[in-house]
């Protein structure tokens, strides 16, 4: 299933602005991506902090014909993220359940899912805020970045189309795979 992109410079969540698009019946499969938030939001109402510099993004899709629930796509995402970065930049990143990737401890990615519905159908929504290139000062948790994991910049644009893929491989598997064989899909990546 092919993710149409929506980029912008700032806007207050990628989270905010998947549900005004389907709320609007703008309801094609999307990933959105910012360059800043004013308002990121994580789990339990907390502020995601959003330097510039950083990776925001949101995919929405319906998943009212899907194989899988909102708790399971919590586990698919999280392990999906999780070998991304594990691939690409450490192999010590670990899943603190259900929704933060963790290096050393210290938080590295977050997930927000929501789910709305929409003329009938079910939408998810996943928000992710990756630290690429800042650590954000935060007083509830310790954080790091994969800058700071690997002593090299990270390119932005780059991760943003490998996890652009890997969630299109996802959705397409999504509609004839059980959770099993899509979970040993994402531990596989």
């Amino acid at each position: 299933m092919k993710l149409r992109s929506l980029k912008f410079k700032s806007v207050k969540s990628t989270n905010d602005i998947a549900l005004m698009l389907i709320k609007k019946d703008n309801i094609k499969p999307s990933i959105i991506l910012s360059e800043r938030q004013t308002k990121g939001r994580g789990t339990m109402g907390k502020k995601w902090v959003s330097q510039k510099g950083n990776l925001f993004l949101s995919i929405f899709f319906d998943m009212s014909e899907k194989k899988i629930d909102f708790n399971k796509f919590a586990i698919l995402n999280a392990y999906l993220l999780k070998n991304i970065l594990a691939k690409k930049f450490s192999k010590k990143i670990k899943i603190k359940w259900p929704n933060d990737l963790l290096f050393k401890k210290k938080k590295i990615c977050g997930i927000l899912q929501e789910t709305i519905i929409n003329a009938e159908k079910k939408f998810l929504i996943v928000g992710i805020g990756i630290n690429t290139n800042l650590d954000p000062k935060n007083s509830s948790f310790p954080s790091t970045s994969l800058k700071h994991i690997t002593n090299k910049n990270v390119d932005n644009k780059k991760l943003f189309i490998m996890i652009k893929k890997n969630y299109e491989k996802l959705l397409f598997k999504a509609h004839q795979n059980s959770f099993s064989e899509l979970k040993k899909f994402t531990q596989t990546i």
